[in-house]
């Protein structure tokens, strides 16, 4: 297990140039943005405009702050996402236009190469404390607003808000959680 501080986030333009996004992991360690085998990453969406194209990914997205944006991706019927809507999976490599709702919004990316990888994103609300079944995958906790103590197989740590706790061990276990927290647990499964 290792916590990733908000802090130490590495910030970068968008693929399009028109916005900056916040990596919070990326694997391999150091890939770009174009070889990556999956990430996990946050940026601000500010205007209306397409998405970047994603050759070979596929992309689950949830807005974490603001009003909402309204996705099209082609194929589909244009879909509202707002904070409390549950994460919306699509192929990165079709095209994809947003339209904030009502002003600029934060959203959280889980990017995973098709070819090998997939994934999934959910919400988890923490009031008190709860148990987290965790799958024998990698996973990342974001801890998006409050704060939280785990514990996990001996080892304790605290996340703040904007902190991710990352875990790279390929076995089912559970992960107690105690706090008031809004997080969000990315699972990245091989095959």
């Amino acid at each position: 297990m290792r916590i990733l501080r908000a802090g130490d986030h590495k910030r970068m333009p968008w693929k399009n140039g028109k916005g900056e996004t916040v990596e919070i992991a990326v694997f391999p360690p150091d890939a770009s943005i174009n070889d990556f085998d999956w990430r996990v990453s946050m940026a601000t969406v500010a205007e209306d405009g397409p998405f970047s194209i994603f050759p070979g990914i596929d992309r689950t997205l949830a807005i974490l702050d603001g009003n909402g944006m309204v996705l099209d991706v082609a194929g589909s019927s244009p879909v509202l996402l707002t904070t409390a809507s549950d994460p919306l999976a699509f192929p990165a490599d079709v095209p994809v236009a947003a339209r904030l709702e009502d002003g600029a919004i934060t959203d959280l990316n889980v990017m995973t190469r098709r070819k090998g990888l997939s994934h999934t994103l959910i919400r988890i609300d923490v009031d008190g404390s709860k148990t987290v079944p965790l799958p024998p995958s990698a996973c990342l906790l974001l801890c998006h607003r409050g704060a939280l103590s785990f514990r996990r197989n001996g080892e304790t740590g605290a996340l703040a808000a904007g902190d991710a706790l990352l875990i790279e061990e390929e076995a089912a276990t559970v992960l107690k959680i105690d706090g008031e927290a809004r997080c969000y647990l990315a699972s990245i499964t091989t095959g």
